[in-house]
């Protein structure tokens, strides 16, 4: 009996996929028999004498001969085309689909089917759209066929292994909204820009609160929890910390060494990849994600075997560099790239109409956002956001214990519209739809999971220090020192990491480059004048770095003094200026501020001198970057109004983060009641090393003694877990398989 049952169940099963096929064949084909009615240059007939019947079966023809070919030929022109930049491949969607329907409009007996290059595009773009929704419809309809759906994707992610049931122990997922601040956080849950949050910590009001006694009243399951970062608030730094342990010598966003000549960036592959290194080896330690990880839309891998859109891999060449694998397995569904170029579209029309409104309206403050930003803002808000969430929800199906993965949208949006815009409130809702789909999918993985929400860092607003004084930091420096200054003064540019992150799936070259110069001889002591140069200023936010790279070591105040008597004054009583870090070889480090102001940095109080406006935690973060090799000579840090919240940066952002002032410097952490609190009472969390602290012993308590604490064996990440056995790269074994 239980045979004949098993039996009737496949056959019922069979019958159910049959019928799906009809189904979705048969809306295709009234589909494409709209479309030739509509559209004058798509026809499906030799001539007007042509019965109706036949006219259906060449529309039914070629709608089968189109799916076809979608679900066999896309997934290898997709694999194949990766050898090309990643945006060009979103920008050649709608050529490859309409390709395929003129291929298969050509194998039609009889040659009756015809359309235009153009409007091939247009048709075959509209049956992706409508095949996709249709099937997922009938998905959603049978219980039993959307399960089967998502063990299918979970069994391919896995790459065979069985699973029966759900693991006993939970995973854990990481989810980084980049720039969100607490305090925006907390504005965007009272204004109800986020629901899928505000469930998560019982704030649901209005209808969506269920009523007294009901099984759905909304009870807490989060909590939230505000940290403080280092004095270097951006992804770079924040990042490395939380998933490698340290950022140690990470003073900014970009940053020279003299040694070598360089300058650092962290929106650079070949930089972040050598970040990562130096974490490692400070460390001892593979990263967070070493067991059973998976890293996707980072800068760093935290030592994840699974890899889609890393920066710190994509320098790389050959078959170890993984990083772009996401965007094959986003893309070799048509359905998905045709949504995602559409959007791709829609954003760049929104933002070219949001920013003539500004203009309109003479929004202040205000930067440029022509040229090439649409796109850079399209990349961000929707190819990035839609790849790494199809990534998350394939890590999710497949049972990965430990995800992490960035979100980008807002803090690029942020940085040019501001980051209490109308757009950036459209952003943070369409991130809670991000966030509301995951969830949903999280239900059907073959283990629970405990979601974990955190930011990087926040933002803070204010007018840009050209807008607001007329001159770049670089050359109002450049004036402090008698050095001439071009006509044309040279905008700083912006270090917003999704610009670096486009000109890296596009392989150009990426930030500093124009910044490097020969790397001081040994010996030399710049005080000769034919080996002076000039000084190299840099831009983090509303951080500024100013090194002399013809001084060897850290320059001393007195000799910056020596050879340029008026700098060191003019900046520190620039009323765009809040305070200057320099070593003096009278008493070591000092902070330098308004008025004459001096104080070593060993007597550093917060809420005192030049710190005041800053608050509480200023003074440590001085004295820890103080002591980072790679310090700049002179670290500028702009002014801040507590009142206001507003800061000056020192590129082109009207949102930033990188220094001190604000919002910038308090991301948040929403974590599961039933993980342990992240701090004790009283308590608070001090910098990214702290975090990954925390986040270390959650998936402790989700995975016991499966979490890498040993030392890092060798370069492909072989660790020793804490139970002494080895957690082997896993993405060798997937690639062979």
């Amino acid at each position: 009996m239980a045979e004949g049952r098993w039996r009737r169940s496949g056959w019922r099963r069979a019958g159910g996929a049959l019928l799906r096929v009809v189904t979705v064949w048969a809306v295709s084909t009234l589909t494409m028999l709209a479309l030739a009615g509509i559209l004058p240059d798509f026809q499906l007939q030799s001539d007007d004498n042509e019965s109706i019947t036949r006219v259906a079966l060449t529309a039914g023809s070629a709608a089968g001969a189109f799916g076809l070919l979608s679900a066999l030929v896309w997934p290898l022109a997709v694999r194949a085309l990766l050898l090309v930049p990643a945006l060009v491949l979103g920008l050649l969607v709608f050529f490859l689909n309409g390709s395929l329907l003129l291929i298969a409009l050509s194998v039609i007996p009889d040659g009756r089917g015809e359309a235009d290059p153009q409007t091939a595009v247009v048709v075959a773009a509209v049956m992706s759209a409508v095949a996709s929704a249709t099937s997922t419809a009938l998905a959603v309809r049978d219980d039993d066929a959307y399960r089967r759906r998502l063990a299918r994707l979970a069994q391919r992610r896995r790459g065979g292994r069985r699973d029966e049931g759900r693991h006993g122990m939970p995973g854990t997922l990481f989810l980084q909204l980049d720039g969100l601040g607490h305090d925006t956080l907390r504005r965007a849950l009272d204004q109800g820009l986020m629901p899928t949050v505000a469930r998560l910590l019982g704030q649901t009001s209005g209808e969506d609160r269920p009523a007294a006694g009901d099984p759905a009243e909304a009870f807490p399951t989060h909590r939230l929890t505000l940290w403080r970062t280092d004095w270097s608030s951006q992804t770079g730094a924040s990042q490395l910390g939380i998933l490698h342990g340290s950022n140690h010598d990470v003073p900014a966003f970009r940053w020279y060494e003299k040694e070598t000549g360089r300058t650092m960036v962290c929106s650079s592959p070949v930089s972040t990849a050598e970040l990562q290194q130096r974490a490692v080896e400070r460390t001892g330690d593979g990263g967070l994600l070493t067991f059973d990880g998976a890293s996707r839309g980072n800068l760093f891998s935290g030592g994840a075997d699974q890899l889609a859109l890393v920066l710190s891999i994509a320098a790389r060449r050959g078959p170890n560099n993984r990083s772009r694998a996401g965007y094959f397995a986003y893309f070799s569904d048509p359905a998905n790239a045709v949504r995602t170029a559409m959007s791709f579209v829609a954003e760049v029309v929104r933002e070219i109409r949001s920013s003539v409104r500004s203009r309109l309206r003479n929004d202040t403050p205000r930067i440029g956002r022509g040229g090439l930003y649409p796109f850079i803002r399209a990349f961000a808000t929707v190819v990035e956001r839609d790849v790494v969430v199809a990534a998350v929800i394939g890590d999710l199906l497949s049972g990965r214990t430990a995800i992490y993965a960035d979100l980008v949208a807002y803090d690029e949006v942020a940085h040019h519209s501001g980051p209490r815009s109308r757009d950036a409130d459209q952003i943070l809702r369409r991130l809670d739809r991000s966030l509301a789909l995951i969830t949903k999918i999280a239900e059907h993985a073959p283990r629970a999971y405990r979601i974990v929400l955190l930011s990087d860092h926040g933002q803070s607003p204010g007018e840009t220090f050209e807008g607001r004084y007329g001159l770049t930091l670089r050359d109002y420096v450049r004036v402090s020192c008698g050095l001439p200054v071009p006509r044309r003064a040279q905008r700083t540019r912006s270090g917003a990491e999704a610009r670096d992150a486009v000109r890296t799936v596009l392989h150009r070259p990426v930030g500093g480059a124009q910044d490097e110069v020969p790397p001081v001889p040994p010996g030399s002591d710049g005080s000769s004048d034919a080996t002076r140069s000039d000084p190299i200023v840099l831009a983090s936010g509303n951080l500024g770095l100013i090194s002399f790279p013809d001084l060897p070591g850290r320059a001393t105040r007195e000799e910056i003094d020596r050879r340029h008597p008026a700098l060191l004054r003019t900046l520190a009583g620039h009323p765009g200026v809040g305070f200057l870090l320099v070593r003096s070889e009278a008493y070591g480090a000092v902070v330098l501020g308004p008025g004459g102001a001096e104080i070593p940095v060993p007597e550093l109080r917060d809420g005192e001198g030049p710190l005041k406006p800053f608050g509480r935690g200023t003074a440590d973060a001085v004295r820890r970057t103080d002591g980072f090799p790679h310090t700049a000579d002179i670290m500028v840090n702009s002014s801040y109004d507590p009142e206001t919240g507003h800061v000056h940066a020192f590129e082109e952002q009207i949102g930033s983060h990188g220094g001190l002032g604000g919002e910038q410097t308090r991301p948040f952490l929403l974590s599961p009641l039933v993980l342990s609190p992240p701090v004790g009472e009283g308590d608070e969390i001090v910098g990214a090393e702290r975090v990954h602290q925390v986040l270390r012993r959650w998936l402790r308590e989700c995975q016991g003694p499966q979490v890498p604490v040993g030392p890092v064996q060798n370069s492909s990440s072989t660790v020793l877990t804490e139970g002494g056995f080895p957690a082997t790269d896993r993405a060798v074994q997937d690639e062979k398989a």
